[in-house]
C-alpha cells in the first residue's frame, strides 16, 4: 500500500489534488449540514451579516480560494506548504460552490429549486475531480518501467473514454446516473445510450419538436418521474435539504 501511495499519488503530484478533493467535499457536506441547522433555527449557528446585509459563505469561499490558489503557485518546492495550500484552496471552492445557484441566477434561491443547481455543480466537480485522480499521470514519475508505460497509457485512454461517457450521461440531462457512473461505468454507458430527457441540451440539440425521438424522450420522462420522482424527491433533500413552496 505504501509503494502504490507514493508511486500513484505522492511521485506524480497528485497529494494536493487528493487534499483540494478531501477539503472541497468535506466543507460543502458541512456547509450543508450548517446551513439546515440554522434554517431549522437549531445548534449555535446563525447568518452572518453587517447591518442589512447579508454576508453569504461564498464570501469568505473566495478569499479562502484565492489563499490558496495563489499560496501553491507561490510555493515551487514540495514542502508541506503546497500541500496546505491545495487544502485551503479546496475549502474555499466548497464554500463557493455551495452557493453555485445564487450566482448562475444572481438571486438568493438557495431553498428553492434552482438552488439544486448548486449541489448539481459539486457533484460534477468532485466526479471530474474524482476521475483525474483514479487516473495514472506518469508526468513527473521516475524508473517506469516499459510495462508500467503500456499499462498507464491503456488506463489513461480508459479514463479519457470513460469520462466521455460520463459527459455525455450528464448532458443527456441524467445527473445522478453519471456521478454514480463515475464509480460504477456500466451505470453512466446505460445513461449514455439511452434516450435522453426531453430538458436536457442534448434533446434541445438532437430531438427536433415533434419529431419521434422527442416523444418517446418525453414519454420515458414521465414514465420515469411516476415510478422514481419520489424517491429521487427524497434522496434530494436529504443531501440539499427541503426547497421552499415558494
Amino acid at each position: 500500500m505504501g509503494d502504490w501511495w507514493y508511486r500513484n499519488i505522492v511521485e506524480p503530484g497528485k497529494l494536493p489534488l487528493l487534499l483540494s478533493l478531501a477539503g472541497f467535499v468535506t466543507v460543502f457536506l458541512v456547509t450543508r449540514g450548517i446551513t439546515r441547522m440554522i434554517r431549522a433555527g437549531r445548534g449555535p449557528f446563525r447568518n452572518v451579516g453587517t447591518g442589512r446585509v447579508h454576508i453569504h459563505h461564498m464570501v469568505p469561499g473566495i478569499v479562502l480560494a484565492a489563499v490558496g490558489g495563489f499560496g501553491m503557485a507561490a510555493i515551487a518546492d514540495e514542502s508541506g506548504g503546497a500541500a496546505v495550500m491545495a487544502l485551503v484552496f479546496g475549502a474555499g471552492m466548497g464554500l463557493v460552490m455551495d452557493e453555485f445557484a445564487l450566482m448562475l441566477y444572481l438571486s438568493d434561491v438557495y431553498w428553492s429549486q434552482q438552488g439544486r443547481a448548486s449541489v448539481e455543480a459539486v457533484m460534477l466537480t468532485a466526479a471530474a475531480v474524482g476521475m483525474v485522480l483514479l487516473g495514472a499521470l506518469p508526468v513527473g514519475v521516475d524508473d517506469v518501467s516499459e510495462a508500467e508505460q503500456d499499462n498507464r497509457a491503456g488506463l489513461a485512454l480508459t479514463v479519457a473514454l470513460h469520462f466521455l461517457i460520463v459527459v455525455t450521461s450528464f448532458v443527456k440531462g441524467k445527473m445522478r446516473l453519471g456521478v454514480i457512473g463515475v464509480f460504477l461505468p456500466p451505470v453512466a454507458w446505460t445513461a449514455a445510450v439511452r434516450l435522453a430527457r426531453p430538458d436536457s441540451p442534448w434533446a434541445r440539440r438532437f430531438y427536433p419538436e415533434g419529431s419521434r425521438r422527442r416523444r418517446r424522450a418525453t414519454e420515458r420522462a414521465r414514465r420515469h418521474d411516476a415510478r422514481w420522482g419520489g424517491v429521487s424527491a427524497k434522496a434530494g433533500n436529504l443531501l440539499a435539504g427541503k426547497p421552499d413552496r415558494h
